[in-house]
């Protein structure tokens, strides 16, 4: 009994002067002596609590006005320390804080998001090569993480997606005739010309994005004329890789001509072979300090590719070749004249993100020759090779397709692919590009 009560005596000596303690600071600001008069010290007291309790208290009511609110990383002095810890306790307070970290997890995860991969490296700098505040660009680019699918869904999906569409090309092709005679499917206009027909079964959009029935105007869009004149002196095509590490399940380490750079050579030999005069650049842009990092890519590649046009204009078509990233075990495979092929897709960035619209310094002023492009080319690939390309895969950026008029990315193949698979899909792409262009 005798030690329980000189517990509680010992409690409330500590609460005493813990209490005093508090008021000592709060009402001198926690200087060692003080020489004021009563009157001063009461004075600076209540304007240091006013002064701290009212914005801490406005931040416990109102935490949703504080949350872009970075306050200075000390307190401005020991009172304000000694008060803030004291409103730590509070519960509203506490909501608050996890708010605060709430987004700063969120815009973490958004940024990680924006950068990853090869697609949303051009925004690393604006037109005039100043640098975005990626911070601000993934909250305009992206939906909000806790409303998006977990990665694991999204695999998920992406793998029941990607089954699928081999089921249906092992359902629609069996063999296909040597030299390329029409063996697939030839759409009248009538049937492209409804939207919901012509969405449904030609594009996959990402959520990011959308798209109207005035985009995808089927008649518009099969009129342009595609066609590049091979009478023109100087390279008519252009073939570059934003993202030249890009390997398969075969490459060898240190060996270009077993990664995408080889598979851009093949193809820019089928071209060349059927009349075209074809540059192909193999600057590395994915590299920094002999690490890849695809931060600025589409950045660096755009700065390269615009002045070879400028120093090229025969140039008509730019064709950025890339292969696919899909989920291990996934094979997008048929095949082609008896040979397995890697399937491919054509891909188009519309400047346009769903949440905020136009994405205006991604200014993009051929994206409806762009889209004229790809569908023809689509088109051309089911009617010619059935279920080779998959279908078209449209996204909120740009990609650099806004450096030509008849600037395409091509995702060929994927990381699952061998290299033989991957050559040997060049030859119907390259019959299936000239078919277009010769038109």
């Amino acid at each position: 009994m005798a030690l329980i009560r000189l517990t509680k005596l010992w409690d409330r000596v500590l609460w005493l002067f813990f209490f005093c303690a508090g008021f000592y600071i709060v009402f001198t600001g926690g200087q060692r002596f003080w020489a004021g008069d009563i009157t001063e010290l009461i004075s600076d007291g209540k304007i240091t609590m006013q002064r701290v309790c009212q914005r801490e208290f406005a931040r416990c009511l109102y935490p949703g006005l504080f949350l872009e609110y970075e306050e200075d990383s000390e307190p401005d002095s020991l009172a304000d320390w000694y008060i803030q810890r004291v409103l730590t306790m509070h519960p509203l307070y506490k909501l608050q804080h996890g708010a605060e970290q709430l987004t700063a997890m969120e815009n973490a995860a958004t940024y990680e998001m924006l950068i990853s991969g090869g697609v949303h490296d051009e925004n690393e700098v604006d037109e005039n090569g100043q640098e975005y505040d990626m911070e601000a660009l993934a909250q305009q680019e992206n939906e909000k993480v806790i409303e998006q699918k977990t990665e694991e869904e999204q695999q998920k999906v992406e793998e029941a997606m990607a089954e699928e569409e081999n089921k249906e090309v092992a359902e629609k092709t069996e063999t296909t005739v040597s030299e390329a005679t029409p063996a697939g499917t030839i759409y009248n206009l009538e049937e492209l010309s409804d939207f919901e027909y012509l969405f449904g079964n030609f594009y996959t959009m990402d959520k990011t994005t959308t798209i109207s029935p005035q985009d995808l105007n089927a008649e518009v869009l099969l009129s342009k004329d595609m066609s590049i004149d091979k009478e023109v002196d100087g390279p008519q095509i252009l073939i570059y890789h934003t993202h030249s590490q890009e390997g398969f399940v075969d490459s060898v380490p240190g060996d270009n001509s077993t990664t995408i750079v080889g598979v851009g050579a093949y193809l820019a030999q089928l071209l060349e072979e059927k009349g075209y005069q074809v540059m192909h650049v193999t600057s590395v842009y994915d590299l920094v300090d002999g690490k890849l990092d695809r931060n600025e890519a589409y950045s660096k590649a755009s700065e390269e590719i615009s002045a070879i046009l400028a120093e090229n204009p025969s140039i008509q078509s730019v064709i950025d070749l890339h292969r696919d990233g899909v989920k291990e075990g996934t094979h997008l495979v048929t095949e082609i004249n008896g040979k397995p092929t890697a399937r491919f897709m054509f891909f188009n960035g519309l400047s346009r993100t769903k949440k905020n619209g136009a994405i205006d310094y991604l200014y993009n002023p051929y994206i409806e020759d762009n889209l004229a492009l790809t569908l023809q080319l689509k088109l051309m690939s089911e009617q010619y090779y059935p279920g080779l390309a998959r279908n078209i895969y449209l996204r909120s950026l740009r990609y650099n397709l806004h450096l030509s008029d008849k600037a395409l990315l091509i995702e060929a193949g994927a990381q699952t692919n061998t290299l033989e698979e991957m050559m040997n899909t060049m030859e119907p792409l390259a019959d299936i590009l000239d078919k277009v262009f010769d038109s």
